[in-house]
């Protein structure tokens, strides 16, 4: 009798491990946690260092001497691949070569679903995406060994820019042409540049989708469109886009009437998991395998265990209510930040093309006390308000020999200082309350010119090489 139930227990569980293994798509419905545990554990007996009387004499034979560190890994200490590629199966860790192709296989499922429906190949890398865009250029070396520049419309983020120069190119800076209070993509600087360079000598443009407004996503479209006529590969950074149905969107458009080779996502800003992890995704299933071959050695594979783990326990309806639910909170914090503006004299840009962040002008502020707008960073750090950006004029940043004026705007000078806020996955209506309410009483101290407060570090309410959604 305990023996029948103990199988029945087991029924309903197993059913469900068993359509994953056949299908290779994120589940509808969330799994609760006791299948998740045990369909972990059955993937880690399957590892050689998991197996009753094993006797390991090699140089790495998954020995862990911490237990804590064993049961925080579930046991699945041989990582991802082998040392020629990262997609590779280890013979002796059957249990995490399956978990890497099932984790490739629903993120793959994720992606289209939100939207990329053409996409043929994707994996997860165990690095963020700065380093791994600049994987996607060392590849492109290969195809392309004449190449020498990047052609990249400016955002101001350092990890971007680094990437390429980490990777031994040239990055072509091309500035944004503001369109009312956006930062948009000027295509015709993009062309002169082809022609002045060389198609051949280019080695790719790198274009961006997420990014702080008033800074737009770029015109992907007519990008890939370009880079089709001139047979230049295409690489997007698309951060944080899988969030965004519109970032999204252009990716799809752009890969039906151009050329997109390669677009990369941070696993921790789509999927709320552990900074550590990327998606590099493609159209063209030799080139994304070709990026996998270039990634030396063998890999953790905590990032794909976690965002695992994460899409498993949402499911696909889950995930899809998050996205909803940050539209919606999208909708009421623009609501909520413009009539905030309208009391204290200030607006909300008009960044319509922007689906993420959003930014509200310190025209006044600045008027009143230049310094008060890099003070207003101070107290909204001291007050807990995290992500929040102020942007003051006139800031240069030199970058690997590179000097950015008005660095942090995406251009030599916007019109006005302003501040950024962003409705990502996971931000709740409490959050905008709060945020809210704090930035208020800031601007009220401010206007009454209040004694300057610092931060106990001094440092602004955020690091401007943070990419992380504000």
């Amino acid at each position: 009798m305990n023996s029948e139930l103990f199988r029945l227990t087991r029924r309903g569980h197993e059913q469900l491990i068993r359509l994953l293994l056949q299908q290779g798509k994120c589940p509808e419905e969330g799994w609760s946690e006791s299948t998740v545990e045990l369909f972990l554990n059955e993937l880690a007996v399957m590892d050689s260092n998991n197996f009753l009387g094993n006797c390991g004499v090699g140089e790495r034979e998954g020995q862990v001497a911490s237990g804590l560190v064993a049961r925080r890994h579930y046991r699945l200490i041989h990582g991802i691949g082998r040392s020629g590629d990262i997609a590779a199966v280890q013979p002796k860790a059957a249990g995490s070569s399956l978990l890497n192709k099932i984790t490739n296989s629903v993120v793959l499922d994720v992606l289209r679903f939100t939207g990329v429906r053409s996409v043929s190949s994707c994996f997860v890398l165990p690095m963020a995406t700065g380093m791994s865009l600049t994987l996607c250029f060392l590849t492109l070396r290969h195809r392309r060994p004449g190449a020498r520049y990047i052609l990249w419309p400016r955002i101001d983020q350092k990890s971007c820019f680094k990437s390429m120069l980490t990777a031994g190119f040239e990055p072509v800076v091309i500035e944004n042409v503001l369109e009312g209070d956006e930062l948009r993509t000027n295509l015709e600087e993009v062309e002169r540049k082809i022609e002045e360079l060389g198609a051949e000598n280019i080695l790719c443009v790198h274009s961006t989708t997420s990014c702080f407004a008033p800074r737009v996503p770029d015109r992907l479209e007519e990008l890939a469109v370009l880079c089709a006529k001139h047979d230049i590969p295409h690489i997007v950074n698309n951060a944080y886009g899988m969030q965004s149905s519109k970032c999204m969107h252009l990716i799809q458009q752009g890969a039906r009437v151009g050329r997109i080779d390669a677009f990369v996502q941070s696993l921790d800003k789509n999927f709320m998991v552990p900074v550590g992890g990327a998606i590099i995704a493609g159209f063209d299933e030799n080139f994304i395998k070709d990026i996998s071959r270039m990634y030396p050695g063998r890999a953790s594979a905590s990032p794909s265990l976690d965002v695992l783990i994460t899409l498993l326990t949402l499911g696909a309806n889950g995930y899809k209510k998050l996205l909803a639910e940050r539209k919606e909170m999208y909708g009421h914090l623009a609501q909520e930040l413009s009539a905030l503006a309208e009391r204290h004299g200030e607006r909300l840009l008009h960044t319509p093309h922007n689906p993420i962040s959003l930014a509200m002008s310190l025209t006044c502020l600045q008027t009143h006390s230049t310094a008060a707008v890099t003070q207003l960073s101070s107290m909204l750090f001291t007050r807990q308000v995290s992500g929040a950006r102020v942007i003051p004029l006139g800031l240069e940043q030199t970058v690997s020999g590179h000097t950015f004026r008005g660095f942090m705007s995406h251009t030599d000078a916007y019109p006005c200082p302003y501040l950024n806020a962003a409705s990502a996955i996971g931000i709740t209506r409490d959050d905008i309350t709060l945020c809210i309410k704090r930035l208020d009483k800031c601007l009220k101290s401010l206007s009454k010119e209040a004694p300057a407060e610092k931060s106990e570090s001094g440092s602004p309410a955020e690091d401007v090489d943070d990419q992380t959604v504000p």
